[in-house]
Parts: C-alpha cells; structure tokens; sequence
C-alpha cells in the first residue's frame, strides 16, 4: 500500500495550491480517504474525508467553503483544492486511507506528506 502526496509549495495569503495523492496497493475505490496535516510542533488536524464514491465530503470548520475535496477512481488519485489560504493553513499535508480516529492515531497508511507554506 502507498500513498504519494504532491502539489505543495510556497504561497502567498490568499492564494491556492492544489494537493494530489497518488494511490496504490489497494482498491482505491472502495475505500474512504481523508486528508490531515501537522504543523510543527502540533498534532495531527483531521481537514477532510470523501467517501469512496467521492460524493460525500466533510470538512473541518476550520477549511470548510475554502478547501475541496476530490477523487478520481479511474486514476486512484486524491485531491485537495486550497483556495483563500490562509498563514495558520501552513502545514505538512498527508493524504491516510480511511477517517476518524484511526486515522489521526495513525492506525491506517499515511503517505509522506507535502509541505504547504503561505507567508508573504
């Protein structure tokens, strides 16, 4: 099973970035999948899950009406659209196979993370 995260950078406040995460190793399309980030020196923050159909997305409140969650089961690909970022949105952004507490106890796979910095 692996996951690979890209898409990350630097950005300035307001801006966008989009987060891809390559999927394989396992039935992308049965499972449900999430993306959580760490700041440094915080824990894990749940942002996002979509369901295996990709037609039920959650979001954290602290994303929600500027982050979009995505999924393309043909290409067994994730997605995270960041628009309006914000400086307490920097982050290491990893996309986990699965949601809830499994996920943030690290209990289910996790890619590498990529880095998503907004400073001016």
């Amino acid at each position: 099973v692996q996951l690979a995260e890209s898409g990350g950078g630097m950005v300035q406040p307001g801006g966008s970035l989009r987060l891809s995460c390559a999927a394989s190793g396992f039935t992308f399309n049965s499972d449900v999948m999430s993306w959580v980030r760490q700041a440094p020196g915080k824990g894990p923050e749940w942002v996002s899950t979509i369901n295996s159909g990709g037609d039920r997305p959650y979001y954290a409140d602290s994303v929600k009406g500027r982050f979009t969650i995505s999924r393309d089961n043909a290409k067994n690909t994730l997605y995270l659209q960041m628009n309006s970022l914000k400086a307490e949105d920097t982050a290491l952004y990893y996309c986990a196979r699965g949601a809830g507490i499994a996920v943030l106890t690290r209990k289910t796979t996790w890619g590498q993370g990529t880095q998503v910095t907004v400073s001016t």
